[in-house]
This record gives C-alpha cells, sequence and structure tokens, in this order.
C-alpha cells in the first residue's frame, strides 16, 4: 500500500471495521455466555450498558488530547486496546471464578480502543482533502456495516461448524484485525490537527441553537441503532423461536447489509438529494420498523421488520456528521469527539431501556416469556427516530434552503 492519503483513508475504512468487531462479536455470543456463566439478561443488558459508557468516557477524554498530541498516537492507542480487549475476552472468563467481572474487563479495554477510534477516524477523513466529502464521509460509516456484517456471518458459521463450546477462539481470530491494521497506520501519513485559535471554541459550539439540536440527533442516532442491533440475534431466537444459526444471518446480519447499502446508495446518489429530507424520511421508515417488529404476529414479517430497522437509520450518524462539519468547518476533532459522546450515550441508553423496559414487563406479568417481554421493549425504541423527527423539524427540514445546508435561525 502507497504511504500516501488513499492509503490512509484506506486504513480509516478498516479502522471502523475494527469498531464492528467490538461492538457486535460479544452480542453473538450473549446465548453462549447464557449456558456457560450463567449469565442473566440483566447482566447482558450491563454488558452493553458497560461498552458504551466506557466509550463515552474516552470520548469525553479524547475530545481534550487528539487536537494536543495529534491524531496517529491516539489512532495506534486505540487499535492496542482493541487488541488487548479482544485477547482477554476469549482468556480470562473461562479462568477465573467470577466470569462476569472478567467479561466486564474485557469489555472496558476493548471499548476505549472503539471510544477512541470513533473520535478520531471521522475527523481524519474530513481532514483529508477531498471534494466530495459527504460521499466520503457516508461510504467510510458503511464499512462500520460491512464489518457488522462480516462479524456476524463468520462468527456465526464458525460456531455452527465447529461449535459452541470453542467460542473462545472467536476473539482471538478477530484481534488480529487491529494487530495488522495498527502495524499498517504506524507508517502512514496523517493530516495536522486544527491550531488552537484556528478552532471554533467548544464553548461557542455549545452556544450554537443548530449544535445542540445536533448533539439530540446524535443521541437518537447511537440509541435507534444499537437498541434494534445489540438485542436483534436474541430477539430472533427467543421471540420467533428460530435456531441461532438463522436468528444471527436474519438477525444482525441482514441489519448489517440493510444499514451497509443505505450508506452506500447515499454515497453514491447524495449529491442528487437533500440531507435533511433523506434523514427524515429514514426516521419515519424507522418507527414503522420498530412498530411492525414489536406487534407484529407473523415471526417473518416481525424479523423483516427488526432487519429493515439497518437500512432506516443508515443516515442518522453520517447524516448528522455531515451536517455539522459543513455549518462548523473548523470545529476540529474535538467537535467530532463531542458529537461521538452523544451517539455512544445513545448506544448506552437505547439497549438498556429495551432491557429494563423489557424486565420489567417480566416482572409485573410472569407469564411472559423472553422473547415476549423484548418485544414490549423494543416498542419503546420508538422514542427515538420520534425525538430525531423533532429535532430535524427544528432544523427547517421543510424550509426552502440551499441543498444539505442548515440554516441558523
Amino acid at each position: 500500500m502507497q504511504r500516501t492519503y488513499k492509503g490512509t483513508t484506506i486504513a480509516c475504512y478498516v479502522g471502523y471495521f475494527v469498531q464492528a468487531i467490538i461492538n457486535n462479536l460479544s452480542p453473538i455470543l450473549f446465548i453462549v455466555f447464557q449456558e456457560e456463566f450463567g449469565i442473566s439478561l440483566t447482566q447482558i443488558g450491563s454488558l452493553i450498558l458497560i461498552n458504551f459508557l466506557a466509550q463515552t468516557v474516552v470520548d469525553l477524554i479524547s475530545v481534550k488530547v487528539v487536537d494536543r498530541i495529534g491524531y496517529k498516537k491516539v489512532i495506534l492507542t486505540s487499535h492496542a486496546c482493541a487488541a488487548v480487549g479482544l485477547f482477554l475476552l476469549g482468556t480470562l472468563p473461562r479462568f477465573v471464578s467470577a466470569p462476569f467481572p472478567a467479561l466486564v474487563l474485557a469489555t472496558v479495554i476493548s471499548a476505549m480502543g472503539s471510544g477512541m477510534i470513533e473520535v478520531t477516524i471521522s475527523p481524519i477523513v474530513d481532514a483529508i482533502p477531498s471534494e466530495k466529502k459527504e460521499a466520503d464521509m457516508s461510504l467510510l460509516h458503511s464499512f462500520y456495516c460491512w464489518g457488522q456484517m462480516t462479524v456476524v456471518a463468520l462468527s456465526t458459521l464458525f460456531i455452527r461448524v465447529v461449535g459452541s463450546h470453542y467460542w473462545y477462539i472467536l476473539p482471538f481470530i478477530w484481534a488480529c484485525v487491529p494487530l495488522v491494521n495498527l502495524f499498517n497506520f504506524s507508517s502512514l501519513p496523517f493530516p495536522k490537527t486544527l491550531k488552537e485559535e484556528e478552532k471554533i471554541p467548544l464553548r461557542k459550539l455549545f452556544s450554537e441553537r443548530n449544535f445542540r439540536i445536533a448533539m439530540l440527533l446524535m443521541l437518537c442516532a447511537g440509541a435507534s441503532e444499537l437498541a434494534m442491533s445489540q438485542w436483534s440475534s436474541f430477539f430472533a431466537e427467543t421471540g420467533l423461536g428460530v435456531s441461532k444459526f438463522m436468528g444471527d444471518l436474519l438477525g444482525p446480519c441482514l441489519f448489517a447489509v440493510f444499514m451497509g447499502l443505505g450508506r452506500l446508495l447515499f454515497g453514491i446518489y447524495g449529491n442528487r438529494l437533500d440531507l435533511k429530507k433523506a434523514m427524515f424520511f429514514c426516521a419515519v421508515l424507522c418507527i414503522v420498523c420498530y412498530t411492525t417488529t414489536a406487534i407484529s404476529p407473523y415471526p417473518l414479517l416481525a424479523l423483516f421488520g427488526c432487519a429493515l430497522t439497518g437500512f432506516s437509520i443508515s443516515l442518522f450518524w453520517p447524516g448528522t456528521f455531515s451536517l455539522v462539519s459543513g455549518l462548523y468547518p473548523n470545529g476540529g476533532a474535538a467537535m467530532f469527539g463531542v458529537l461521538a459522546i452523544l451517539g455512544d450515550i445513545g448506544c448506552s441508553v437505547g439497549p438498556w431501556i429495551v432491557s429494563f423496559v423489557s424486565s420489567a414487563a417480566q416482572r409485573a406479568d410472569t407469564t411472559l416469556t423472553d422473547g415476549g417481554a423484548l418485544k414490549i421493549g423494543l416498542g419503546f425504541g420508538n422514542l427515538f427516530p420520534i425525538l430525531a423527527i423533532a429535532g430535524l423539524v427544528l432544523l427547517g427540514v421543510f424550509r426552502r434552503s440551499p441543498k444539505n445546508r442548515v440554516d441558523n435561525p
């Protein structure tokens, strides 16, 4: 690979692939963790919450340090943490008397890597000279989807062929990806971060009404995506009665395919579309998908609603980044870090709310199965696309304005 910005961009694509490994490998193993370690539904929800809370803490720290120490040190550290966390995931729980704390430790270290990746990858690509930044951003984020699809498909196939008793080999295999990309990044050029006097101060950004709305959109983006994707495999198996193999393929894998397809299509045709209106349409579709999954009496239709949610939320995250980057071009890495923090808070809150509501439903009605309770929890997931619609309306989605430009009030 040439040591040019093109190589840096490709390595950034792989960086989002690494983040997909961290966020999607454990959910595939939730049923395995239940059977082998006796992990409860509440503890599973806690692992999801801990993962994204740890990412949020790292995001907060990175906001202050990335512009000072540069992209390279942060991105190399992120890949090292990702590799170590995955290695510990396959090692610690099997050799300690309390497997849940071991899972928590591995989750936190991996999440540190994921948080640093989230804060640095998007501003790196945004800082690399290009005439099609919106398409580049959408294409970049599509690699998270292809990573999710690949991780789910190959990991599910591995468990199907080799057996769930050998699940611990999977983290070792996937740890090779961040290790290789770590060495790749070490010799690539990086764009310079903005000087302090060139950046828009965070205090000024926080005073901007539209930036605060964008923060709400990022929270809704993370919550809408993860509330469905983190529970899709478990939902397919317990709520729809399909096998783990089919549940993983038709749940999170198909979810990732639809999400990647939405981002890829916008990357190709985005110049012809109004970004805010496209995001509004996606939010409406998201409500339809969550509702269908929660109330449909037909398993295949519910599963399709679950998968199509991936397409409906595909523009939320990269679209918000593009809107804010266009409005505040000198926001710097700290601006992306703040948005990532809100996104990760959403990633924490969304699945946790589903877990909390599901558990409350089971306590209220002891005859409810895990699948039936989870349907009730997923029904509450509609809260987030509804909030996203409100935010887009406040941004003037129905006003006449130049394409993809956020109007100041």
